[in-house]
């Protein structure tokens, strides 16, 4: 699985894309409360680690969690 984060603009949010391993869209969710969207798609199990990895990482860098 891997993310992104994407850097909004003026009145834009930042963004999370969750994606699997081919690459497909799994989530996208703002990154200030992304806590429904992935629970919405099935990684409720895994909020906790995303969020820490999504503070980690900087804009527009794709990281395998």
């Amino acid at each position: 699985m891997y993310i992104i984060k994407i850097k909004g603009k003026a009145k834009i949010p930042d963004y999370l894309q969750v994606r699997d391993d081919n690459f497909t869209l799994i989530a996208y969710t703002r990154t200030d409360r992304p806590e429904k969207a992935l629970e919405k798609c099935g990684l409720g199990e895994r909020i906790e680690e995303i969020k820490a990895k999504m503070n980690e990482i900087s804009f527009g860098k794709m990281t395998k969690i």
